[in-house]
C-alpha cells in the first residue's frame, strides 16, 4: 500500500484528488494539507511514501517544500502536480528533489499510475513540458536577479528592494537592468511577468 499525503491549498482540489486516488486499491491518502509549511510535519508523522505536492500553496511553496521534504524525510517522493505547467518550474522542482511534475489536467488513471511509479523510485515527467523545457533551456537570470526580481514582484520602490536584500541601491539597479535585458522586457513589470510565466521566479 502506497502512503499518500496531498498538498494543495484549494479545498476542492485537494478533496477531489484525494477522492479519485483513494479509489484506487493500492494507494491509502494518509494525510492533506492545505500550506506549504505544513507538509513535512504531515509527511513525517504519517510516514507518508508519496507526497503529491501543488506549487503554489502559501506558507511555502511546493518546490520550497519538495527541498524540506527531502531533507526531513528521504525516503517520501514527491511528484509535483500543477495547474502551472512551466518548465522554469520543472527545472526547479527536479533540483529540489522531485521526482515526479505532471500537469492538474492529467487524467486520474495517469495520476495513479504517477503516484505509483514514483512510489518505485522512477521518474514521471510530463511529456510536453519536458520537451519544453529542453527547448526553452535553463534560466537566463542568475541567482542575485531572480532575488531581486521576486522582491520587486510586491511593487516596491528600489529603496524597500535594498533594504529587504541588504544591497546598496545602485546594485539592485543593476541587477534589474541585467534582468530586463535578458527577459527582454520593456520594464521592471514586465520582467517580473516575463520571469513569473516562464516559472524562474
Amino acid at each position: 500500500m502506497i502512503r499518500l499525503l496531498i498538498a494543495d491549498d484549494q479545498a476542492l482540489v485537494r478533496g477531489a484528488l484525494s477522492a479519485l486516488l483513494g479509489l484506487e486499491p493500492d494507494i491509502e491518502v494518509v494525510a492533506e494539507v492545505g500550506r506549504g509549511d505544513e507538509v513535512v510535519d504531515a509527511a513525517v508523522r504519517t510516514s507518508a511514501d508519496v507526497a503529491l505536492l501543488d506549487i503554489e500553496m502559501p506558507g511555502m511553496d511546493g518546490i520550497a517544500a519538495a527541498s524540506a521534504l527531502r531533507s526531513a524525510l528521504p525516503t517520501c517522493r514527491v511528484l509535483i502536480v500543477t495547474t502551472f505547467g512551466r518548465p522554469g518550474y520543472l527545472t526547479r522542482a527536479m533540483r529540489a528533489g522531485a521526482a515526479g511534475f505532471v500537469v492538474k489536467d492529467t487524467p486520474a488513471a495517469q495520476l495513479a499510475d504517477a503516484v505509483r511509479r514514483v512510489a518505485q523510485g522512477l521518474r514521471v515527467v510530463d511529456p510536453a513540458l519536458a520537451a519544453d523545457s529542453l527547448a526553452q533551456g535553463e534560466s537566463p537570470l542568475t541567482a542575485r536577479e531572480t532575488d531581486v526580481l521576486a522582491v520587486a514582484r510586491t511593487g516596491g520602490s528600489i529603496a524597500d528592494i535594498a533594504q529587504m536584500l541588504h544591497l546598496s541601491e545602485g546594485t539592485v539597479r543593476n541587477h534589474l537592468s541585467s534582468a530586463i535585458g535578458k527577459t527582454g522586457a520593456r520594464n521592471r513589470a514586465d520582467a517580473v511577468r516575463v520571469a513569473d510565466e516562464n516559472g524562474w521566479l
